[in-house]
């Protein structure tokens, strides 16, 4: 989903001055600790090719094909943009297929090893949607079939989708405070029927210090995933960067929630939410939106080194603000809200809150001084 405005803060004493480097994505070495793991030097992406068709600024999921790419919006309410869409290799539109009614917020695209395209329609800003839902395009066909899931605890807002070895769908959700959680169907699904959804694991992330537009809130949520051709590796993204995992033994679940990722910076991406391996698996591929950017911008495809020299295996348990595996679910899980800005809102107030408890310590230590 889009997110409106940018988050600013600004003082004029040396507290605030501390708090308003942090927000922008600097953190003072003298105030707060450095984690002791970080991504590598963050370069920016190669350009592949810009997608300049109109109907396409708020791409939210991607996959590559043989010979392109096929992408969909978030949740758009104008028609013309309710489509799947076929790329060519340069980003052109070739095809779009409609849905047979209408679908509440398409977030993220996987492919399966047969060509089969699964659009995750899991988006939920509110957290109020009693069910959420995936379309299954089969090879061939026109007409995505709709599954509807339920989850088990309560409605989760979610932006990123997954298939195993078997090709069952795993979503992830988009989290806020640097803990996400993985929820899988328990049995087979029937178009007829509500699939009831298992937890089946959280996975928590690394610290960076990418920058991105929405500081080190953009840093802690998951925003699109992608399997590679083969099936040995996963990724997951968030604003600021991408989590690959290796899967030896096609368990995705045991890979996301043991594994030790290598990451790679994604800087400064105007607001990415889709991700792909390219169709060798060399390459990760990503997409941003470019709604509410200047005029002229254009969604560009960049491509990323899938095991870039610069990427760095990190424990989740190394970074200093990582979330403890058996911590109960994040604030912003539990927050509904009219857009995205309410999330980060939410996911940041407690880092804030110990913000401005530092700010006060500081100032009145430079009072106390005079």
């Amino acid at each position: 989903m889009r997110v409106r405005g940018r988050l600013t803060w600004g003082r004029r004493s040396r507290a605030g001055a501390a708090l308003a480097a942090l927000l922008a994505g600097v953190v003072p070495p003298a105030v707060l600790p450095t984690p002791s793991a970080a991504a590598g030097t963050a370069a920016a992406g190669t350009p592949v090719c810009q997608v300049r068709d109109d109907r396409l600024r708020e791409i939210s999921g991607m996959v590559a094909t043989d010979d392109g790419y096929v992408v969909v919006n978030d949740g758009a309410d104008d028609e013309a943009r309710r489509r799947i869409f076929f790329l060519d290799q340069r980003c052109a539109v070739v095809r779009t297929l409609s849905y047979p009614s209408r679908p509440r917020d398409t977030e993220d695209l996987a492919i399966g090893r047969d060509g089969t395209i699964w659009v995750a329609d899991i988006g939920d800003n509110d957290r109020s949607r009693p069910t959420v839902a995936i379309w299954r395009l089969a090879p061939g066909t026109d007409k995505p079939v709709l599954y509807r899931l339920a989850y088990p605890d309560r409605p989760h807002d979610a932006e990123a989708l997954l298939l195993d070895a078997d090709d069952r769908p795993l979503i992830i959700t988009k989290g806020g405070s640097g803990t996400v959680f993985l929820y899988a169907p328990t049995v087979a699904l029937r178009p007829t029927a509500t699939t009831a959804l298992a937890s089946v694991g959280q996975v928590t992330l690394p610290t960076t210090n990418t920058s991105n537009p929405f500081s080190f809130l953009g840093r802690g949520v998951i925003t699109g995933a992608a399997s590679a051709p083969d099936g040995r590796r996963v990724v997951l993204r968030s604003y600021a960067d991408a989590f690959e995992y290796d899967v030896p033994d096609g368990d995705v679940v045991a890979a996301l929630t043991s594994g030790t990722p290598r990451i790679t910076p994604l800087p400064d991406e105007p607001q990415g939410e889709s991700i792909t391996y390219s169709r060798d698996g060399r390459s990760l591929l990503t997409v941003s939106e470019s709604a509410d950017q200047p005029a002229g911008t254009r969604p560009t495809i960049l491509r990323y080194p899938a095991t870039a020299a610069t990427a760095t295996a990190v424990r989740p348990t190394d970074s200093v603000d990582a979330v403890a595996p058996t911590a109960a679910p994040p604030a912003a899980e539990e927050v509904g809200g009219a857009g995205d800005r309410t999330w980060l809102l939410a996911a940041g107030a407690g880092t804030l809150l110990a913000l401005l408890a530092l700010a006060g310590v500081l100032r009145w230590r430079h009072t106390a001084r005079r």
